[in-house]
């Protein structure tokens, strides 16, 4: 499922929202492969005496391998990472949810990381590291993650860019700060609580 736009702060542009490269079910997907391959050869080498519950014993590991993928899947689906014009944004669960959340302001550096076998699949790790409490976040099993990571620091230095832009005219006069953080605003580089909180300083000032 897409990220839903109640998560967004008004102004806030989506610009990426992914969900895990297929790479994610190779856990669950091998094992429901080779649980197949092995119920095969079982019903077809078996003839006759105790071994013959063996196919049987292999038919229920199958149906429980398909019952894992099943649930991958599901929690594939409801799992997100997303950048928009404000934060990076992580979402993942079916039952109980969980998600991160970094503002662009906050973000220090981005790395990736692809093992031989993601890097023909065109899946990897990224490492983002922040201001935060938790220093560094990884997610992993992300689609071309040398590209995310570009598009991200892109609008990383965009954010700073016009937030520096804003910071260097503080000595205009109240109404073209006010004109500046309007267009902040409106660009979605501020939240509303943010813009709010801005202009109170200002005409505080």
């Amino acid at each position: 499922m897409p990220l839903s736009p109640k998560h967004l702060n008004e102004n806030e542009e989506l610009i990426l929202d992914v969900h895990p490269h297929w790479w994610y079910f190779a856990q669950s997907g091998g094992a429901a492969v080779a649980a197949l391959i092995a119920w095969y050869l079982g019903a077809v080498s078996i003839d006759g005496g105790f071994m013959e519950w063996l196919p049987k014993v292999l038919g229920v590991v199958v149906a429980l391998g398909l019952v894992w993928v099943g649930y991958e899947y599901l929690q594939w689906r409801f799992t997100n990472f997303a950048i928009t014009s404000a934060r990076v944004i992580y979402q993942e669960g079916l039952i109980s949810r969980k998600g991160v959340e970094i503002p662009l302001e906050r973000v220090n550096n981005v790395n990736f990381n692809q093992t031989i076998i993601e890097r023909l699949l065109g899946a990897g790790d990224l490492l983002i590291e922040s201001g935060g409490e938790d220093g560094q976040q990884r997610f992993t099993d992300i689609k071309r993650p040398q590209e995310v990571k570009k598009i991200l620091l892109n609008y990383v230095q965009r954010r700073i860019d016009l937030r520096a832009g804003y910071v260097q005219g503080g000595r205009d006069d109240v109404a073209t700060q006010l004109e500046k953080l309007e267009g902040l605003l409106q660009r979605g580089s501020l939240t509303r609580d943010e813009f709010e909180r801005e202009k109170r300083r200002i005409l505080g000032n």
